[in-house]
């Protein structure tokens, strides 16, 4: 009770944030396998230093949710009557270049990005934004396809991939346990 009181009062730092709520595709297995084997092979050929995330890590974020202390079990019922509300037909993505976000001095993150090849994904991150919308929470206004394969102290220019292509046809609503890699599936839903 004491903390709460706290929370407003000048001199006194906000909770850290403990989860993050998500909505995201995970790649089928045999797709992260690719994933994984793409990544250390450029993580050699380009001699960065940073370690591949772990295969079950692999994903796309469509929409961010927001970061809280504890689950906020509201949001997550919105969340879920979001998720619900929208059906899609599975579609294909392809990412054909690897590239790095130069955002954060030092971390920066490593990441299969694609051209052509996501504007289906582009599509579907967008309705999902409208349910959401329609569910009172507020969707992510911009988004850029991708997937981070590592982070790295350098920044790496686009490079050319062999293409790396799957059908989708579930996305999920993701806890994120912050600071120990940790995704607990919420609720998923399959496209048809």
């Amino acid at each position: 009770m004491a903390e709460t009181l706290q929370m407003g009062l000048p001199g006194f730092d906000p909770p850290t944030p403990t989860d993050r709520l998500m909505f995201l595709i995970y790649p089928d297995p045999a797709t992260a396998e690719t994933i994984a084997c793409e990544a250390r092979c450029l993580r050699d050929a380009l001699r960065l230093r940073g370690q591949p995330l772990l295969t079950d890590r692999f994903h796309i974020t469509l929409q961010h949710l927001g970061d809280y202390v504890g689950l906020p079990r509201d949001l997550v019922r919105k969340g879920e009557d979001a998720g619900q509300a929208l059906t899609a037909a599975p579609f294909e993505v392809v990412f054909d270049k690897a590239v790095s976000f130069a955002n954060r001095p030092g971390n920066n993150p490593f990441t299969l990005q694609g051209g052509e090849g996501v504007q289906a994904l582009v599509g579907f991150q967008q309705a999902l934004g409208l349910r959401m919308a329609k569910a009172g929470l507020k969707p992510d206004k911009q988004f850029l396809p991708h997937i981070t394969l590592l982070y790295d102290g350098q920044v790496v220019p686009a490079q050319d991939i062999v293409p790396i292509r799957w059908t989708v046809n579930r996305f999920v609503l993701v806890q994120s346990k912050l600071g120990q890699t940790q995704h607990i599936v919420l609720k998923g839903w399959d496209l048809a």
